[in-house]
């Protein structure tokens, strides 16, 4: 990051360093709000106290009920999200508290009613699958293609895409996820144009592509690319809370009062205005700042999968992929990521995730360099003191499964269920979601059948010390299954 990007404004004013509260209407509101002397007689129950739970509670503001020009309020709200959406080139920006869950919830209820078919990327978060069942319809899966050298996905061709809509005319709309959590991308304006000569909507999940378009070295944003929704975080990519989101929408395949319906349904009636506020914040970041903080952290990351390649580890990298990803490869020099992560950790560094064969640690452009580099270093490091044998590339079981949809997720998800021991559930319909997490890609779905072949890859992600979420035993010696 240029040393100035922080240096005068800071002087100027320290509690808005980079200058953005003149043009981001909602952080001027929260900024005003912190420096009034207020007694409040409304929620939240903390009062803004911070004697009685301490400064957890500190900045913590509501949207108020009405029009207050001047403070967090619903007219502030809208005038907010009508500049996102001039920035994006959308007719319709809505900002979210519930995370990108909430808003592919939303995004799948407003293009699908119970009883439709939706073509779905089976690297999608769960969140939408979740969206499905609230929405009552009925998956088609469709997978990308998938790396033999990394055994990682790649792409979703657009052949493919073709021949699934022709096998299903009746289907309402397309939802992928791009880029994926690997960082690999497909050629959205090549999908986007077959779901229109269709004349049917594509819903891109891009939770992992708030910064994209901001940068020359960067792809365009999907809106830009032909997306008809767009689903966002903007907490995973851009500076902003936890459970920040924002999705972008453009009118025509897409129902813009029926999204709006749908969206209102998802989220909270109590809206954090902190937590608003910090998207408005982000936004203003990007427009004005976005291509200065984002250029060298990309400089960094490259030299970073430079120096890990001259240390004999592989990564990924290439001409579909988000320069700003950075997956490191552990196979070839036979270290276990599990134990790269524990030197890390005792050093209180983080990382998004690890396994046996993957290191993946999330940078963003709030990282410096320096940081950057001494991240790498620490990797290299300790994937020294752990070299072993060399073990060959395994597919991701989130990745590697064919589903078999037997009934509705919505059918399974309310029904009744068995427990029986995961030995004989093989031939069942599973019950719940059996996700590895991260990346939080189902490997089996409520209505899938429980294949040999879906078990085996869940049993061995276990036993590669990958977390298995949302399963009620997370052990995997016993299976929620469908009665016979």
């Amino acid at each position: 990051m240029p040393q100035h990007a922080f240096g005068a404004a800071t002087l100027l004013d320290p509690k808005d360093p980079m200058g953005l509260r003149a043009h981001a209407p909602l952080l001027d509101a929260w900024m005003r709000d912190m420096e009034t002397d207020r007694s409040p007689f409304q929620i939240p129950g903390h009062k803004g106290r911070t004697d009685l739970t301490g400064a957890i509670v500190d900045g913590d503001i509501p949207v108020l009920p009405g029009n207050h020009t001047n403070r967090i309020s619903p007219s502030l709200i809208l005038e907010a999200e009508a500049i996102a959406a001039k920035l994006w080139g959308a007719d319709l920006c809505r900002f979210g508290v519930n995370g990108s869950s909430g808003s592919n919830h939303a995004a799948v209820m407003a293009v699908a009613s119970p009883g439709d078919k939706v073509i779905v990327s089976r690297t999608l978060h769960k969140s939408v699958l979740v969206g499905m069942v609230y929405a009552g319809v009925t998956p088609i899966w469709i997978r990308p293609e998938i790396n033999p050298e990394t055994g990682l996905p790649e792409y979703l061709p657009s052949t493919r895409l073709a021949e699934t809509i022709a096998a299903n005319p009746d289907a309402k709309a397309v939802l992928i996820g791009e880029p994926s959590y690997v960082g690999t991308m497909s050629n959205i304006p090549r999908l986007s144009k077959v779901c229109h000569d269709a004349g049917i909507p594509l819903v891109v999940d891009a939770a992992w592509a708030a910064h994209y378009g901001f940068h020359k070295e960067l792809p365009n944003h999907p809106l830009a690319e032909g997306a008809d929704i767009v689903v966002t975080s903007a907490h995973k990519t851009l500076p902003s809370y936890s459970q920040a989101s924002f999705v972008l929408v453009r009118e025509g395949l897409v129902d813009l009062a029926r999204f709006n319906k749908m969206f209102d349904s998802t989220q909270t009636t109590s809206m954090s205005g902190r937590i608003l506020a910090s998207i408005d914040a982000a936004r203003a970041l990007l427009e004005r700042h976005g291509a200065e903080l984002i250029g060298p952290v990309i400089e960094a990351t490259e030299r970073g999968r430079d120096a890990l390649r001259a240390a004999g580890i592989q990564v990924i990298d290439g001409e579909y992929i988000d320069p700003l990803k950075l997956v490191i490869l552990l196979g070839s020099v036979g270290a276990d990521g599990n134990h790269v992560e524990a030197d890390l950790l005792a050093a209180n560094i983080d990382v998004e995730m690890a396994n046996r064969d993957i290191v993946i640690p999330m940078i963003t452009f709030a990282d410096t360099p320096d940081r950057i580099n001494d991240l790498i270093q620490r990797i290299i490091e300790s994937v020294n003191r752990h070299r072993g044998p060399v073990r060959p590339i395994e597919i991701l079981p989130a990745f590697s499964i064919e589903p078999e949809v037997v009934v509705t997720p919505r059918e399974a998800f309310f029904s009744d269920y068995e427990v029986v021991d995961s030995a004989n559930a093989v031939g069942r319909v599973s019950a719940e979601m059996i996700c590895p997490y991260p990346p939080g890609v189902p490997v089996l779905s409520p209505g899938e059948r429980i294949t040999e072949a879906a078990l085996s890859a869940l049993l061995k992600a276990r036993d590669m010390g990958v977390r298995i979420a949302f399963v009620a035993d997370p052990t995997l010696k016993t299976l929620k299954v469908l009665p016979q």
